[in-house]
C-alpha cells in the first residue's frame, strides 16, 4: 500500500471511492470532419521526449540568462540601464534577432513538440464518451476557482480610464500595469479596507462568460480542456454558462454589490425551465466554498422563490473539483508575512528581485485587502489539524509533528512565541494584524466546529459560518448527488517555520525561516499530503468522511469519492493528463 493511500486509510477512513483510473479507451477516433484522431501511448510520448531533453535543458539555460541580465537591469538602481516602455514596445522580430540562432531553433522545435504532447489528447475523454453514445442532457453552470477568474477595470475615472475593460487580474495587461504603474495597480486591485468594497472611483468587476475561465494569461489553460470536452457531447452557450464571480470579496459582499447569488439561481432556474432537466453545477477550488454558501443562501428566508425545496427541485448533482472545503494553508503565510512555499524557495537573486519589486509587506496588505481570500484560511482548528504532539496525517517518519502549524526556531519573545498550533496561529494572526483587517475577517467568517444536531441547525442562521461544512450541514435534497474529484500524491504546503524579521527596513514582525533546511523542512516550508496546492484533510475530509456524518448530511445525499494520483509526464509542461 502506497504512503498516501494508507494516509487516507487512518485519516479519511474507507471513503469507497471510486476506482482512480478507468480503462483505457479506444486508442483511435474520427473527429466530425472524419478525421482520425490517435491517442499517443505516454511511452511513445517519452521516448519522442527523450531525444529533446538535452536540447530543452541548454535552451532553459539560454533564456534563464538573458533573463535574468533583462531583471538584472530591471532592479538595477541606475534609471538609464534600461526604458520601460521601450521594453514593452519592444518588436518581438527584433528581440528574437538578438537572441542566438541555435536557441530560437531549439524553442521553436520543443515549443511544437510540446504542442504536439498537449494536443494529442485535448477531446480524447469527449471523443470516448460520445462513442459509448453520451450526450448532452443536463444544463451546465461552472464555478471557477481563484486564479481562474479575471478581473477587469469599468471604472471611467481619470486614473482608471486607461485601463477600461483591461484585465488587471488574468492577463497580460495585469503584468503591464504591475511592471509600469505599480501604484495604479495596488489601488484598483485592492479593496477599501473598511468597506470590503470598491475604493472610490475604482470599479473591478468579474469578467464574465467562458473567456473569463478558459485561460489565465494566453498559453495557460484553467479550464479551456473542459470546454472542449463539454462542447464534444453537444455543450455550448446555450446549455453551458460560466458564474465568474469577484473572489476579491466576501460572499455578503459578493451579493450586496454583485447580486450575484440572486443572478446564479436565475441562471439555474432558466437551466432547468429550458431544458425540462436538473442543473448540474461543477465548482473548482474556491469556487465550491463559494457555492455550499450559495446552498445555504437559497434555503434561507426571504429569497423569492428559494426554500428548503429548491436544490432538490432544481439541481441534479454537484461536481466538486479540488474544493478547498476546510480551507487551503498556503493561504495562512500570505496574510501573516506575504509568503508561500513559491517564494520562500527562490533563489538569492529572486529573492532580492521581487523585495525590491513588490516588497513582503506590500504583498501582505494586498492579500489583507482582499476578504474574500481569507476564506481560505484553515477551517477546523485543532480538532481537524492536530494538537501540539500529534495531526491525523502525521506520518511514522516524521520528526515534528504536523500539529504544531507555525514553529519558532528560537522563541524568545512576543514575536516569536512557542511552536503554535492552527487554532493558536489564527489567534497570533489577529493580535498581529491591523483593526481593519480583523474586524473584515471576525465579521465574515467562522472557522469552528459544531459538535450536534441542534448547533448545525441554529447555524443554519448565521451567514458568518455558512462557507463552513463543519458547522452547517448539506441542503435538504435526497436526490442530490455529489462527485468529488481531487488529487493526490503531490507535496503540498503542510507547516512553516518562523523567525523574527530583524531587517531594519522590513515593516512586519516575522518572516519564514529560509536558513532551515533540516530533515523534512525545506527552507522553511514542511511539506505533506495533498494535490500541490490544497491539503488532502481540506479537498477529501468531507467528502470520504465528514458528510457520512448524519448532522452534517442529514437528507443522506450520495456522496462518491474519485481520487486523482498525481502521475506527472516529465516531459509535458504543465504535467501532462494524469496530474
Amino acid at each position: 500500500m502506497s504512503s498516501f493511500s494508507t494516509l487516507r486509510w487512518r485519516v479519511l477512513g474507507d471513503s469507497s471511492s471510486e476506482p482512480s483510473r478507468a480503462s483505457s479507451p479506444n486508442p483511435a477516433f474520427k473527429d466530425k470532419d472524419g478525421e482520425h484522431v490517435t491517442l499517443v501511448p505516454t511511452s511513445k510520448l517519452k521516448k519522442l521526449s527523450s531525444k529533446r531533453s538535452k536540447k530543452r535543458q541548454w535552451l532553459v539555460f539560454g533564456l534563464g540568462g538573458l533573463f535574468g541580465i533583462v531583471i538584472a537591469a530591471f532592479f538595477a538602481q541606475q534609471n538609464d540601464v534600461i526604458n520601460l516602455e521601450g521594453l514593452m514596445d519592444m518588436n518581438l522580430d527584433s528581440l528574437l534577432e538578438a537572441i542566438p540562432a541555435g536557441i530560437v531553433k531549439d524553442a521553436k522545435d520543443i515549443t511544437r513538440h510540446e504542442r504536439e504532447t498537449v494536443n494529442y489528447d485535448s477531446f480524447a475523454v469527449g471523443l470516448h464518451l460520445q462513442s459509448q453514445g453520451v450526450k448532452a442532457r443536463h444544463p451546465v453552470i461552472m464555478i471557477p476557482g481563484v486564479i481562474s477568474t479575471g478581473l477587469e477595470s469599468w471604472g471611467t475615472e481619470e486614473a482608471s480610464r486607461q485601463y477600461f475593460r483591461k484585465r488587471l487580474w488574468g492577463s497580460w495587461s495585469m503584468m503591464r500595469a504591475l511592471v509600469l504603474d505599480k501604484a495604479s495597480w495596488k489601488k484598483h486591485i485592492m479593496l477599501d479596507k473598511l468597506t470590503g468594497l470598491d475604493p472610490p472611483g475604482i470599479k473591478l468587476r468579474a469578467a464574465q462568460g467562458f473567456d473569463a475561465a478558459d485561460f489565465f494569461i494566453t498559453g495557460y489553460w484553467i479550464w479551456s480542456k473542459i470546454l472542449e470536452n463539454l462542447a464534444t457531447l453537444g455543450y455550448d452557450p446555450s446549455n453551458a454558462f460560466t458564474a465568474a464571480y469577484d473572489w476579491r470579496l466576501s460572499c455578503q459582499k459578493l451579493e450586496l454589490r454583485d447580486h450575484y447569488f440572486t443572478r446564479l439561481k436565475a441562471h439555474i432556474e432558466t437551466g432547468f425551465r429550458t431544458s425540462g432537466e436538473k442543473v448540474v453545477l461543477i465548482s473548482h477550488s474556491m469556487g465550491s466554498q463559494v457555492l455550499f454558501y450559495f446552498l445555504h443562501w437559497v434555503e434561507a428566508e426571504g429569497h423569492e422563490g428559494g426554500g428548503p425545496d429548491w436544490v432538490d427541485t432544481f439541481v441534479d448533482s454537484w461536481i466538486n473539483i479540488s474544493g478547498s472545503m476546510l480551507g487551503a494553508l498556503k493561504g495562512y503565510p500570505a496574510v501573516l508575512s506575504g509568503e508561500m512555499k513559491d517564494t520562500a524557495q527562490l533563489n538569492a537573486f529572486a529573492v532580492y528581485g521581487l523585495e525590491k519589486f513588490l516588497a513582503k509587506h506590500e504583498r501582505v496588505e494586498i492579500f489583507r485587502a482582499m476578504p474574500g481570500a481569507s476564506s481560505m484560511l484553515p477551517i477546523g482548528g485543532n480538532a481537524v489539524w492536530g494538537n501540539k504532539t500529534f495531526a491525523p496525517d502525521d506520518s511514522k517518519s516524521q520528526t515534528v509533528s504536523y500539529g504544531t502549524f507555525i514553529n519558532f526556531k528560537e522563541s524568545n519573545s512576543t514575536q516569536s512565541p512557542a511552536n503554535l498550533t492552527v487554532d493558536e496561529s489564527q489567534a497570533y494572526l489577529m493580535a498581529n494584524s491591523d483593526t481593519w483587517y480583523r474586524d473584515q475577517v471576525q465579521s465574515t467568517y467562522s472557522y469552528g466546529v459544531a459538535h450536534s444536531r441542534a448547533e448545525v441547525e441554529r447555524n443554519g442562521k448565521d451567514p458568518r459560518k455558512w462557507m463552513n461544512p463543519l458547522e452547517t450541514r448539506l441542503p435538504m435534497a435526497p436526490h442530490l448527488k455529489i462527485y468529488c474529484f481531487y488529487g493526490v500524491g503531490k507535496p503540498t504546503e503542510r507547516s512553516y517555520w518562523y523567525r523574527e524579521d530583524r531587517d531594519p527596513t522590513s515593516k512586519l514582525n516575522v518572516t519564514i525561516d529560509t536558513t532551515l533546511i533540516y530533515g523534512e523542512i525545506d527552507r522553511g516550508v514542511v511539506m505533506g499530503e495533498g494535490d500541490g496546492t490544497v491539503p488532502l484533510m481540506s479537498n477529501g475530509y468531507m467528502c470520504a468522511k465528514g458528510w457520512r456524518i448524519n448532522r452534517y448530511n442529514p437528507a443522506g445525499v450520495t456522496v462518491k469519492v474519485y481520487e486523482m494520483p498525481h502521475e506527472p509526464d516529465r516531459f509535458s509542461p504543465r504535467g501532462g493528463p494524469n496530474t
